[in-house]
């Protein structure tokens, strides 16, 4: 099993996160963003990656501390859990529906962190949380995990719609990519003989 677990306490959040790459997707996620918790809850679904998220954060000045260390956490997590990356497919992409929106993500686990993200929403908030969060989220998550992640929804008209297919995608992408090629288990994919390392 490829697990990893990560503390990370500042002045401004304190969070732990537990990760298993080869799980079932079960998920016990807590972080004080009502909203955030049910992205998550979709991300650890989706990718089959088992995930436990504590987080206490300075809600009382906003979401963003919170959003953003949970990317750093989480994605740190995911490094870590798949060690050496010996037989990962590492690319992966995903094209998701749901209703009227469609949103696709494509993921390199490669080292060479960077997000391009191409997400507009209709509102400023979902609920309490603000649309702009999620940005934040992602490029965290991505620069900790070491993958170039790209993001784009296509059309959609409704915002939750629109971010929750974002994680869904994400989800189905990570899956993909963190799946084990039998073809090449014993054999990281690069012809440099290495990943995760410096650009």
């Amino acid at each position: 099993m490829r697990t990893a677990s990560v503390e990370r306490k500042t002045k401004e959040t304190d969070i732990s996160a537990r990760v298993n790459i080869d799980g079932t997707g079960l998920y016990d996620v807590h972080t004080g963003i009502g909203f955030l918790d049910h992205m998550l809850e979709q991300l650890s679904r989706h990718s089959l990656m088992d995930l436990k998220v504590r987080c206490e954060g300075d809600l009382h000045i906003d979401g963003h501390h919170t959003t953003e260390d949970c990317g750093i956490v989480i994605g740190t997590a995911i490094k870590q859990a798949l060690g050496d990356m010996k037989g990962i497919t590492r690319y992966a992409n995903a094209l998701i529906p749901m209703d009227e929106t469609l949103s696709r993500a494509a993921m390199d686990i490669s080292g060479r962190p960077f997000l391009v993200w191409n997400v507009k929403f209709p509102r400023a908030k979902i609920g309490e949380m603000d649309t702009e969060l999620f940005e934040e989220f992602f490029r965290a998550f991505a620069f900790a995990a070491g993958m170039t992640l790209h993001v784009e929804n296509l059309y959609g008209t409704n915002s939750h719609h629109i971010i929750e297919s974002c994680f869904k995608a994400v989800a189905r992408s990570l899956r993909d990519a963190c799946t084990i090629d039998a073809r090449k288990a014993d054999a990281v994919p690069s012809t440099k003989g290495t990943l995760g390392g410096s650009l």
